[in-house]
């Protein structure tokens, strides 16, 4: 007797569709027109690579001079940065 594989679970059409990032999100990302996942997957490249994570808190974002602008604050945590982010996005 064998067992059914459960179906695998297909992407999220709306995750994937590519988006226009706004000028300010641009400076960070580049201006190509990318997927939601993308998005933020660089951002965090980004915030790794600049060593931006405040070593006190690992799950805030401390700004640079390009953040500043997008954040509008010198901090954020983690969590408010998928909300922020999709305000750039279009």
């Amino acid at each position: 007797m064998a067992t059914a594989k459960p179906a695998a679970r297909k992407p999220n059409a709306a995750f994937m569709k590519p988006l226009t990032p706004s000028a300010t999100l641009a400076a960070v990302i580049g201006a190509a027109a990318v997927p939601r996942t993308e998005v933020t997957k660089k951002i965090w490249e980004y915030i790794k690579k600049n060593n931006l994570q405040d070593p006190a808190n690992k799950r805030n974002i401390n700004a640079d001079d390009k953040l500043r602008p997008l954040f509008g604050k010198e901090q954020v945590s983690m969590f408010e940065l998928t909300k922020i982010v999709s305000t750039h996005l279009k």
